[in-house]
């Protein structure tokens, strides 16, 4: 649920919720001040599903990362909107599959930056760079991307729990388009999104976040419209899904026991 609305800024506002470190408080995490501890409790008031959510679908990207270093040998990875480090970060997951695995982690927080840098000081492979996540050329022409990313080759690009952050007025189908028109052939592009069918979920749940971020913040959608944003692309079994289904690691996941809202997504494949 990692944030990438807002402009850049080397400083940290306290006063105002940050998604990435409501993230981050919903998953234990201790990177979070007592603003975004608020929020996440008068969310979860009306959503009571939500820290189960999280859970599921930090367990989705690590699940999503190891199969396609083993079962398609991709060995590049660029995660937008990727949050506070936690455990199992994408880098820690393509790494065990192998060593020389590269990853560029993106997000507009500068907590996240700094915090990033701090943990991948020593890890040659992996960078972490501060930009707007619909910045592609920018992304995909800074110095750290074109350092560890070969582009006549394919790459996974993760939009894992950010696109309901960029409103419908930015377009997050064309950003995903235009991501994939810069991508090789045989790249992935690894998509999901906090979706309801219930309107008056999608109505609090949007006003809600909207008004605690002071704007940065996009909408809680529907599954169909998620499909929309892959024209053009190869969705991999077992398509768009509730994520906690998505090639579950057996019986093992928490049970998001209401579902007033869930994340909803899957993999595509560009062909």
């Amino acid at each position: 649920m990692s944030q990438e609305s807002a402009p850049q800024s080397s400083t940290v506002d306290v006063t105002v919720p940050s998604v990435a470190r409501m993230y981050d408080y919903y998953l234990g995490g201790k990177d979070n001040y007592a603003v975004d501890r608020e929020a996440c409790e008068q969310l979860s008031k009306v959503v009571p599903s939500t820290q189960v959510l999280a859970l599921n679908n930090r367990r989705f990207l690590q699940r999503v990362v190891r199969w396609l270093a083993t079962e398609h040998g991709i060995r590049q990875f660029i995660d937008h909107g990727s949050g506070l480090p936690t455990q199992d970060n994408v880098h820690q997951v393509a790494q065990r599959v192998d060593p020389e695995a590269r990853v560029v982690y993106v997000d507009n927080d500068p907590i996240v930056l700094a915090h990033g840098r701090a943990l991948l000081e020593e890890n040659a492979n992996t960078a972490v760079i501060q930009a707007d996540m619909r910045d592609t050329d920018g992304i995909f022409d800074s110095s750290e991307v074109t350092r560890l990313i070969d582009f006549s080759r394919p790459v996974a690009a993760l939009f894992v729990s950010v696109l309901h952050c960029i409103p419908d007025s930015d377009d997050p189908g064309g950003l995903i388009k235009r991501v994939a028109d810069r991508l090789a052939p045989g790249s992935f592009l690894v998509v999901c999104q906090l979706v309801s069918e219930d309107a008056a979920t999608r109505d609090f749940v949007t006003n809600f976040m909207a008004e605690q971020t002071h704007g940065q913040w996009g909408r809680v959608r529907q599954a169909h419209e998620l499909a929309g944003f892959l024209d053009g692309l190869e969705i991999q079994e077992p398509g768009l899904v509730e994520v906690s289904t998505w090639k579950p690691d057996g019986d093992i996941g928490p049970k998001q026991l209401t579902l007033e809202w869930i994340e909803y997504g899957g993999v595509a494949r560009k062909v």
